[in-house]
């Protein structure tokens, strides 16, 4: 009970995919909130499905559930087609953003319900019971009730009531929204580490790009519906596929240009290769950005803000041609940031970290 199955290390790399969904579509009567949207997760592979309220990503995950029914496409678990498989037989585990615990249930018979349900016998479902609540750090928590833990222990109790079932796929939706801002950092980590140790393949949804980024092996960015990019945590952040990404991920600098001859010409005198031509957007991430006091650059403009966010020291840039500019700096404990007012000038770091848009 409780093994897991293999990780990411083991598995071979043209194995088939565990979880296919292929071109799915789905509507509110008139209204599409799923167009076409395709994705392969792997054996033992955490894929966030990442975007604003709106843009679909809870109704696909209620859709690989069996919750809500697509209109178009399909939707395979180890080969099978998930469209006539009623949700209570669907390999999959759900752990919901309000943990849907029972609060007049014991730990124990919490996640031991769907085990008794289903007319196990008392002995398998103790063992299995015991062997998830150790799994979650829980084990001595059994005859407490929901009232009595916090925030981090209820959602550990949601996550051994879906671990006990064995699942295929575990779907998580947005599962820390009820937890404050530090315990969540912790518990993105803590939850990262244990389904990597199962081996389980997941799917996660978040509007935070911050879980995301902590969270993923991949991340599908998801835009009215569509999935506008997949790609590894890295790949995502430091080469969005487009300026909707690149503005939804992190923090963007964006400014107008013209690319010629296979080169865009930045405004502090560099050039950026890209493929396109004509008129264009640039767009620059705060870190690879470099401030230096006064204004003999050729990139000029003055502090308007400032504020430190642990180590760094974020600026807001008034440049003299109106646009404002976001610079990140390391904050060094001997030198006082930048005054409010100060002139300064701006340059890139490394042009090829810059990339390039039509406009």
């Amino acid at each position: 009970m409780m093994q897991g199955r293999p990780g990411p290390a083991t598995k071979i790399a043209t194995a088939a995919p565990v979880l296919r969904i292929g071109a799915v579509s789905k509507y509110f009567g008139t209204f599409k909130v799923l167009e076409d949207c395709s994705l392969e997760v792997a054996e033992g592979e955490i894929v966030t499905l990442l975007g604003p309220s709106g843009c679909g990503k809870t109704t696909l995950l209620r859709a690989i559930a069996g919750f809500w029914e697509a209109d178009g496409g399909t939707i395979e678990i180890d080969g099978q087609e998930m469209a006539r498989v009623p949700v209570n037989h669907r390999p999959v585990g759900v752990v919901f953003q309000s943990y849907a615990l029972f609060p007049h249930l014991t730990v124990e018979r919490n996640v031991g319900y769907a085990l008794r349900m289903r007319g196990l016998p008392r002995a398998e479902s103790e063992a299995r019971v015991a062997a998830a609540l150790e799994t979650v750090s829980l084990t001595g928590f059994e005859n407490r009730y929901p009232a009595q833990l916090s925030g981090g222990q209820q959602q550990r109790v949601a996550m051994a009531r879906v671990l006990v079932m064995e699942p295929r796929v575990l779907l998580l939706d947005e599962p820390f929204n009820a937890l404050d801002a530090k315990l969540r950092g912790t518990m993105q980590v803590e939850l990262r580490q244990l389904i990597k140790r199962l081996g389980l393949t997941s799917i996660f949804v978040t509007h935070d790009q911050e879980e995301a980024l902590t969270m993923s092996d991949r991340i599908a960015v998801m835009r009215a519906g569509r999935i506008e990019q997949v790609a590894p945590p890295d790949e995502i952040f430091d080469r969005p596929a487009t300026a909707y990404v690149a503005d939804f991920i992190g923090t963007s600098n964006f400014w107008a240009a013209r690319a010629e001859a296979g080169a865009v010409r930045l405004p502090d005198g560099q050039s950026a290769v890209t493929t396109l031509t004509g008129d264009v957007r640039l767009m620059a991430r705060p870190h690879n950005l470099r401030l230096e006091v006064g204004d003999a650059g050729p990139w000029r403009g003055r502090v308007a803000f400032h504020r430190s966010i642990g180590p760094l020291v974020e600026y807001h840039v008034d440049m003299a041609d109106g646009a404002t500019i976001k610079v990140a700096a390391m904050r060094q404990s001997i030198d006082r940031p930048v005054a409010d007012g100060a002139p300064v000038s701006i340059r890139i770091v490394d042009p090829a970290l810059c990339a390039v848009y039509p406009h």
